[in-house]
């Protein structure tokens, strides 16, 4: 950057205004989720959630800022330095941490909390770019890609063991950033089979006609392929180690995980079993979302919002206060808005000249889109309920600041991508 010349002209204001415009259209639906008419109260009430999101927007300038004053190759030195901090905090908030709804994951100073996991996923991104943009990386290397494997999976073993298994499973996207950096589209392509036997294995309540169809279909290959020693035992391995899944995924539902969340996957898949239940939160939300048609019912007058039928509205369901009171349209707005978020961010990633800024910038993109499609999945009954926030709209503190150093890591590596070297 050239003497005299302000960080302010070389930001990305299209994606600053996006943000912003995101922020403020969830501040406003935040009140929505938690107006009582019967009392008429302040948006800017510090009582109510809408009260402290501002506060909490409000802070996050100061994260703005800091991270606009700081030099840019921070985050690249200090890219490994930042990782083990937010690991440390992890391990701590483990020992120490306080327990609600199940999971310990947070600190609580008084009526304070932060919740370390929100920010892990920043720090991994950026552990994850500092080793993919080594001037040595070869993608190619089994030890390169043990390693990488071995940075996501590390603070989504401690998450799982605070009791959070969603916020856990948003490490599995960096899978995309792997791929787009030359990794081999055939791990995305076991995991891709691995997560439909997963859905077969819940929606098929006889697994012998799983096992049934596995031999058939091994069978076939092995009449109609090619007829070598190599290749039947690979058919024949491949069999068996389906069926191994098979099994595994009916005994960690039944055996590991915890009633709350068996009740999740049951909810998913059929929430009308029991709609007074474990399938209220989907039922009552698909309830919302119909309910608002095309147009809505008008702003501060969703039914469903305003009698609390949907639990958690102003955080994991706060896209039932749109699509209630907003309709269709206002559905669709936001969907756009978010979509063409992240379409901004992919632009900008693909800008970088610097592999560490682009990486990173993937990193970003993937994580706001796992958040983005699963917390409207979970409203409308495509994904279990695992807790995942609407990205920068829901209510919370932590979240809000964590896509904030998120997201402005990037705009200032933006900024500055005309001074680094082709790497």
């Amino acid at each position: 950057m050239r003497r005299g010349d302000s960080i302010l002209s070389k930001l990305d204001w299209v994606t600053v205004l996006l943000f912003f415009l995101i922020v403020i259209m969830g501040w406003l639906n935040i009140f929505a989720a938690v107006y009582d008419e019967s009392t008429n109260p302040s948006i800017f009430d510090l009582s109510l959630n809408s009260g402290r999101q501002l506060m909490f927007i409000a802070t996050s300038f100061i994260l703005i800022i800091t991270i606009m004053v700081i030099d840019f190759k921070f985050f690249d030195t200090f890219g490994y330095f930042i990782f083990g901090g937010i690991i440390f905090l992890l391990i701590f908030v483990l020992l120490f941490g306080r327990e609600v709804a199940g999971s310990k994951s947070w600190f609580e100073i008084g009526a304070f909390r932060l919740q370390p996991s929100e920010f892990a996923k920043f720090a991994t991104a950026l552990a994850v770019a500092k080793f993919i943009g080594d001037t040595n990386f070869r993608m190619d290397r089994i030890k390169n890609q043990a390693l990488l494997f071995g940075i996501i999976g590390l603070p989504a073993i401690l998450i799982i063991l605070q009791g959070d298994t969603g916020t856990a499973l948003v490490y599995s996207v960096f899978l995309l950033v792997f791929f787009r950096e030359g990794m081999s589209p055939i791990l995305l392509l076991l995991g891709t089979a691995a997560a439909i036997i997963f859905i077969l294995t819940l929606l098929v309540s006889n697994h012998l006609y799983l096992y049934g169809g596995i031999a058939i279909i091994a069978a076939v290959i092995i009449i109609f392929g090619k007829k070598s020693i190599r290749n039947i035992a690979l058919t024949l391995a491949g069999a068996i180690v389906i069926a191994g899944v098979i099994r595994s995924v009916d005994y960690v539902i039944t055996d590991v995980l915890k009633p709350h969340q068996q009740n999740r996957i049951k909810a998913l898949i059929n929430p009308d079993a029991d709609p007074l239940g474990y399938g209220w939160n989907v039922t009552q939300s698909k309830i919302a979302i119909g309910s608002g048609q095309f147009f809505g019912r008008g702003y501060l007058n969703g039914t469903q919002t305003k009698y609390d039928f949907v639990p958690e509205q102003s955080t994991d369901f706060i896209f039932c206060t749109i699509a209630e009171e907003h309709g269709w349209l206002g559905s669709f707005v936001i969907i756009g808005l978010f979509v063409t978020f992240l379409l901004r961010i992919i632009f900008i990633a693909e800008r970088q000249k610097w592999r560490f800024a682009r990486v990173y910038g993937y990193g970003v993109a993937c994580i706001i889109f796992f958040h983005f499609a699963v917390n409207i999945g979970m409203t409308i009954g495509l994904f279990p309920v695992i807790g995942i926030p609407l990205p920068m709209f829901s209510y919370g503190g932590s979240s809000l600041w964590a896509f904030t150093i998120l997201i402005f890591i990037l705009i200032k590596l933006d900024a500055h991508r005309m001074q680094v070297l082709v790497r």
